[in-house]
């Protein structure tokens, strides 16, 4: 992996390139707990998206896999780790990319849709509907499971899989913990009505974590949905009917 500095914050990264020719760059961001190889590797969207000639760059998210850890809420607003994803444009020296997130990772890439639209060629927000703005979607109760003495010890069953998820993924919990506390933003209607870049919002059909995927994309401008059958919010993320539509959307999108 590659790392950069941003704002002081170092920031790591993979870089690479499509199969053929020089390529359109998308840019991913993994979800909470998460970090690109275990949410853009090993589902194989990064094989996917650069045999479909695609430059794909991955970053893990601050607090997450080989990047900073920072234990302060407050440095995981998702304002800064959308500029963050703003920041490894300018270091790449790219003027703007498609930006495809998961579950958080959606949250920050429609945060920088708005903040800074001209960065910004699409916004593909996966695991992640109508929560953006109604702020339901993972329970209060996950910081105080990363902080627990074991997974055993967490009685809700949403918040034990985060934990155990979270050690899977050797994850630092104390990192964890303060990101769930300082990153759980919401948009307003209004807000989200203001994201005019074409988007795509695809949410498993029994993912209770997301919210409606439809109501969401009702809210914006050019936005359509996408529905993952029979997927929750764990399996939708590589679920073929996800790939194949994220494919279809980049390949007619502006």
């Amino acid at each position: 992996m590659q790392t950069f500095d941003s704002a002081g914050v170092p920031i790591a990264y993979i870089d690479v390139a499509p199969e053929r020719g020089a390529g359109d760059p998308v840019l991913l961001i993994h979800g909470f707990a998460s970090n690109h190889k275990t949410n853009w590797v090993n589902t194989f969207w990064v094989r996917t998206l650069t045999e479909a000639g695609y430059r794909v760059i991955a970053l893990d998210v601050r607090g997450h896999g080989e990047s900073a850890k920072l234990y302060d809420p407050e440095a995981y607003a998702s304002e800064l780790m959308a500029e963050d994803v703003g920041r490894l444009l300018d270091h790449l020296g790219l003027p703007r990319a498609d930006v495809m997130g998961y579950s958080m990772g959606a949250r920050i890439t429609a945060f920088l849709a708005l903040m800074h639209p001209e960065r910004v060629r699409s916004a593909l927000l996966g695991g992640l509907g109508i929560h953006l703005v109604e702020g339901r979607g993972l329970p209060s109760g996950i910081p105080e499971a990363m902080e627990a003495p074991s997974s055993a010890e967490v009685t809700d069953p949403v918040a034990r899989s985060f934990r155990i998820f979270a050690e899977q993924t050797r994850s630092d919990l104390r990192a964890l913990a303060a990101c769930m506390r300082g990153s759980r933003q919401t948009l307003s209607r209004g807000e989200v009505a203001q994201i005019e870049v074409p988007t795509l919002v695809s949410v498993g059909t029994t993912d209770h974590i997301a919210g409606s995927g439809p109501a969401l994309a009702a809210l914006i401008p050019n936005a359509r949905s996408l529905d993952i059958p029979n997927r929750d919010h764990n399996l939708a993320v590589g679920d073929k009917v996800h790939k194949q539509g994220v494919l279809a959307f980049l390949a007619e999108r502006p």
